[in-house]
């Protein structure tokens, strides 16, 4: 059984940082490319940042350069989503997702499994 499963949000002030953690089971992790998407409230879910595990390619939508860092661990399955000078605009549902061989497309109906999301809140 896959799971992937988020954690480390939470509720930060402006300019604060924080992590996420996405821990992946039941599924051959060097096979997949993992990405982070959001959700805000009233609006559509958005890609944030996207890490090949294969060949550690990465990739970032314009909503994340410059401030977030998307990395991989190997020898635990995890991948992580490093936030940085957080804006209220970055409150919302966090989810990460896997593709098996995928590209960093963005395209939800590509991703196999989702976790079940998690909250970040960040205060003016």
């Amino acid at each position: 059984q896959v799971q992937l499963v988020e954690s480390g949000g939470g509720s930060v002030q402006t300019g604060g940082s924080l992590r996420l953690s996405c821990a992946a089971s039941g599924l051959h992790f060097g096979d997949y490319s993992i990405a982070w998407f959001r959700q805000a409230p009233g609006k559509e879910r958005e890609g944030v940042a996207c890490i090949n595990i294969g060949d550690g390619d990465k990739d970032y939508e314009n909503i994340a350069k410059g401030r977030f860092t998307i990395s991989s661990d190997v020898a635990t399955d995890t991948v992580y989503l490093r936030m940085k000078r957080l804006r209220p605009e970055d409150t919302g549902v966090y989810y990460c997702a896997a593709e098996e061989g995928g590209f960093c497309t963005y395209v939800e109906r590509r991703y196999d499994f989702w976790g079940q999301g998690i909250q970040v809140t960040v205060t003016a």
